[in-house]
C-alpha cells in the first residue's frame, strides 16, 4: 500500500448494530490521529452526526464531521460521495484517517468501487472494511435459516422465493468485509455466541477476521492500520445484485422507506417506551431512533430502538437558544404505511 495515500476505514453493518458506538468510542482514544469521518444517515434526521459530535473527541472537531443525508451512499456515490471526497482532499490540514460510516441499508460494495475514481485513487485507500453485527440479533434467530425446512418447500414449489432483501444485505455486508465485529455479546452466553459465529462464517465464501466487542468497545489499534488496500480486491466481493446481473437475470429490490416523527415534550419516558414497543411489532418498524424532550431535565434522552429492543440515555444537554423537542427517524421496508404508524405513535404522546 501506497504510505502517502490517506487511509480510508469503512464501517457497516446492519440497522442498529452498534456502528455509531463503535466510532464514538474510537474517536475517544485514537491517540492523537487526527480523524475526518463521513456519516451517511438515512432519513432526514441527523442522529448519528449529532451523536458524534457531542462526543468531545479533539482530534474530530465539528468541522471534521460530514453527513450525507440525501439517501443511501450505495445509491449517490456519484453525486454525493465523490465530491465530499474531493473537497475534503483539497483542505489545507489533510486528516491522518479518513472513517465512512455507512447507513445501515447500504451496501459496502459501490462505495469501495468509488476509492477506484481516478481523483481519489491517487490519493486515499481503503484500509479496511469493518462489518459490524448485532450478536444478539443473530442469536436470536432474525438473520438465520431454517435450511431443512427451506429444502423441503422448495421440492414443493420451485418459484418459491426465499430470500429476504434484509438477508441479502447482512450478506453482502459480510462479503465486503476485512474485520467483522460481533458487538454486544454481553447480551447472550457462550453458547449463543458460538452459534453467532458459525452463522456469521455461514454467510460469506471468504474467511475475513472476526472479533468480539461489547459496546462497541475496539481498540483504535485494532480498527485502524489494517492495511488492505481493500479497492483492489472488489472484484472479489460482489453484492447479490451483482452475481444475479452476471448471467442477465433482472433482479428487483424491496427498497426501504423512512420517514421523520416530531412530537412534544414526553413526560413519563419508561411508559413512552413501552407502548412504542407495541407499535414497532404491530408494525414491523426496523429501526426507530431520534431524541426525547423530558419536562425538567436538563439534557437531552437519546433513543435507539432495534425492533422491539430499545435502548435510552441522556447524551448530552440541550444547548442555549436550542428547540426542545422530541424528534424520532422510523425505517421499514416500503410496504409500510407512513400514515398508520405516524398517527399510532402521535397517539402515545
Amino acid at each position: 500500500m501506497n504510505q502517502e495515500k490517506i487511509p480510508a476505514t469503512v464501517i457497516t453493518g446492519f440497522l442498529g448494530a452498534g456502528k455509531t458506538t463503535m466510532i464514538r468510542n474510537l474517536l475517544q482514544n485514537a491517540g492523537g490521529k487526527k480523524i475526518a469521518l463521513i456519516i451517511n444517515e438515512f432519513g432526514d434526521l441527523g442522529v448519528d452526526g449529532d451523536v458524534l459530535k457531542g462526543c468531545g473527541a479533539e482530534n474530530c472537531t465539528e468541522d471534521d464531521i460530514i453527513e450525507l443525508t440525501n439517501g443511501c451512499i450505495c445509491c449517490t456515490v456519484a453525486d454525493d460521495f465523490i465530491p465530499t471526497m474531493t473537497k475534503l482532499l483539497e483542505r489545507d490540514a489533510r486528516p491522518d484517517h479518513i472513517v465512512i460510516e455507512t447507513s445501515g441499508l447500504a451496501l459496502p460494495q459501490p462505495l469501495v468501487a468509488a476509492f477506484n475514481w481516478p481523483d481519489i485513487r491517487t490519493h486515499v485507500t481503503v484500509d479496511g472494511v469493518i462489518t459490524v453485527v448485532d450478536s444478539a440479533a443473530v442469536a436470536a434467530g432474525r438473520f438465520a435459516d431454517d435450511h431443512d425446512a427451506v429444502e423441503a418447500a422448495r421440492v414443493e414449489d420451485d418459484s418459491l422465493d426465499h430470500e429476504s432483501p434484509i438477508e441479502e444485505l447482512f450478506e453482502d455486508q459480510l462479503t465486503c468485509a476485512d474485520l467483522i465485529v460481533l458487538n454486544k455479546t454481553d447480551l447472550i452466553d457462550v453458547d449463543g455466541l458460538g452459534r453467532v459465529r458459525a452463522e456469521v462464517a455461514s454467510r460469506t465464501a471468504r474467511k475475513p477476521t472476526i472479533i468480539e466487542a461489547k459496546n462497541g468497545d475496539v481498540p483504535a489499534a485494532v480498527l485502524l492500520g489494517l492495511g488492505i488496500g481493500t479497492e483492489d480486491d472488489i472484484v472479489n466481493r460482489k453484492s447479490h445484485h451483482e452475481l444475479e446481473h452476471e448471467d442477465g437475470t433482472p433482479h428487483d429490490h424491496d427498497e426501504f422507506d423512512s420517514f421523520v416523527v416530531e412530537l412534544g415534550p414526553i413526560a413519563d419516558p419508561a411508559a413512552f417506551v413501552d407502548a412504542l414497543k407495541r407499535v414497532i411489532a404491530e408494525h414491523d418498524v426496523l429501526r426507530l431512533k431520534g431524541f426525547v424532550d423530558v419536562p425538567g431535565k436538563p439534557m437531552r434522552l437519546q433513543l435507539q430502538a432495534v425492533g422491539s429492543r430499545i435502548d435510552t440515555y441522556f447524551d448530552r444537554a440541550w444547548t442555549p437558544g436550542e428547540a426542545r423537542a422530541t424528534r424520532l427517524v422510523v425505517i421499514g421496508l416500503h410496504e409500510m404505511d407512513e400514515t398508520i404508524v405516524r398517527k399510532a405513535i402521535e397517539a402515545l404522546v
